[in-house]
Parts: C-alpha cells; structure tokens; sequence
C-alpha cells in the first residue's frame, strides 16, 4: 500500500466522521434540543462569576475555565 492511499483513506474517514457528527448532533436526527444553558448568555455570565468568586487556599489565585479545563494563574499587578 502506498503513501497516497493511507493519506487518502485517512481523509475520507475524517469526512465520513464530519459528516457523521453534524448529522447527528446538528441536525438532531434522534430528537432533543439544545439545552437552555448553552443558548442563555446570561447563565453563561453568573456561572462564570461563581467560578472565579471560589476562594483558592492552596495557592495563588487561578481564573478557572470550565469549558477547557484549562487554569491560569493570576499575577497581581504591581504598580
């Protein structure tokens, strides 16, 4: 087998795998809707306040992003 049908099955997989994916979950081809806390902004904005208001007792403070899992320290600003 040569290099240009591995790369061209691999491509073809991922476009089966696209197309798979919003089939299922764009168009809602099984039923349900969207939930409320994706659409409503203003939920968005209070659990965002609640995230960063926990008080963090083991070390510096960190702005938690709960949709990337991802923590960053914060520096205080030395003027």
């Amino acid at each position: 087998m040569s290099a240009k049908h591995i790369i061209a099955a691999i491509v073809a997989s991922f476009g089966v795998a696209y197309v798979c994916d919003t089939t299922i979950s764009d168009s809602k081809i099984f039923g349900g809707t969207t939930p409320g806390t994706v659409l409503n902004k203003g939920w968005w904005e209070e659990t965002d306040k609640k995230f960063q208001s926990w008080p963090r007792t083991a070390g510096p403070p960190v702005v938690m992003n709960p949709i990337s899992r991802q923590n960053f320290i914060v520096k205080p600003h030395s003027e």
